[in-house]
């Protein structure tokens, strides 16, 4: 089969067109023809050396792909052969043949193409643990999401508003900020140009958010911990702006907050599992009531991946990026 591999770490052009073996199923997994691949953060570090691949998983890149599953041991799942279906995975994305945990996979949502329904899993899987299981936003309370135009952050922004939380979002620019709003949001914040606390503790009379999605990490955290309710919560979940942080613990006490980090990718396939049937019953039929829509910037062949990466690193996307592999 077709596929990417990485040749060595390194900037973009260490992806190589290449041939490999099809997978071969473990317990449990199905293969799936794939059709898109979608791009994430976490695929860029894998390519830079910076974040080793699990146990077991391949080492090629690719975390999220739709098509057509044509074999494994589909069970009672209500799956069959041939069907379409998006499935989260450890890696092997990038690739004409993928095996899935059958338990990640769920269906394209009906009327949208394999290249919207590969850019949902790894962001669908990522927010709704993060902001719903772990930060418990609940009925009533306000999010903040810094980044909102990643994939992450205009997934986010959909479903929480979608749920009837308001919504606030910090983006690099005037023109990202207005994304934002369009997707849901009740205010961008262009963070070059405004400060973010401010801008929320206006928005809210002083109060602050409630939950504050975050994937910068580094001198953001003691800012939001500024700009959290009482009882405000912040799930950490990249660390674009560095692993280490200077915070006020006695904020932490006195109102007590929280903050919580996690990584889904070595999570086991039970848990992972879980978290596609609650996907399934409580997200998916956004979409056909149309609440929620897949965001994609530009999709590029398979053999193009290098500047699919180069696109990811210069972050002027807004949406996802995706791999056409059919």
């Amino acid at each position: 089969m077709r596929a990417i591999e990485i040749t060595q770490p390194g900037k973009p052009e260490v992806l190589r067109p290449c041939e490999r073996p099809l997978p071969e199923l473990k317990a449990g997994e199905v293969l799936i023809r794939v059709h898109a691949a979608g791009i994430n953060r976490p695929d860029v570090l894998q390519r830079m050396g910076h974040y080793p691949v699990p146990p077991g998983a391949s080492d090629l890149p690719g975390l999220e792909v739709a098509g057509e599953i044509v074999d494994g041991e589909l069970g009672d799942s209500g799956f069959k052969k041939g069907d379409m279906v998006c499935a989260l995975v450890q890696g092997g994305g990038y690739a004409e043949y993928c095996a899935a945990p059958l338990a990640q996979c769920l269906p394209v949502p009906a009327g949208l193409s394999a290249v919207e329904a590969a850019s949902l899993p790894e962001t669908f899987f990522t927010v709704w643990t993060n902001v719903f299981d772990r930060a418990g936003l609940s009925d009533g309370e306000t999010l903040l999401v810094q980044g909102g135009t990643s994939g992450i952050g205009v997934t986010a922004i959909q479903l929480a508003t979608a749920r009837g939380h308001r919504v606030f979002a910090t983006a690099g620019n005037d023109e990202k900020c207005r994304a934002c709003e369009e997707l849901g949001a009740e205010r961008g914040i262009n963070y070059r140009t405004e400060d973010f606390v401010a801008v929320v503790k206006e928005l809210t009379a002083g109060k602050g958010v409630d939950v504050v999605l975050d994937m910068v990490a580094g001198d953001y955290v003691a800012r939001e911990i500024d700009c959290l309710a009482d009882d405000g919560r912040i799930a950490l979940i990249a660390l674009l702006g560095g692993a280490k942080a200077n915070v006020d613990l006695g904020q932490v006490l006195r109102r007590r907050l929280s903050i919580s980090g996690s990584t889904l990718r070595p999570r086991p396939v039970a848990f992972k599992g879980a978290i596609a049937q609650k996907l399934r019953e409580q997200v998916w039929p956004l979409f056909a009531q149309g609440k929620i829509k897949p965001v994609i910037y530009k999709t590029f062949p398979l053999e193009q991946a290098a500047e699919a990466h180069a696109l990811m690193e210069s972050s002027t996307h807004v949406g996802k990026i995706v791999l056409q592999v059919v």
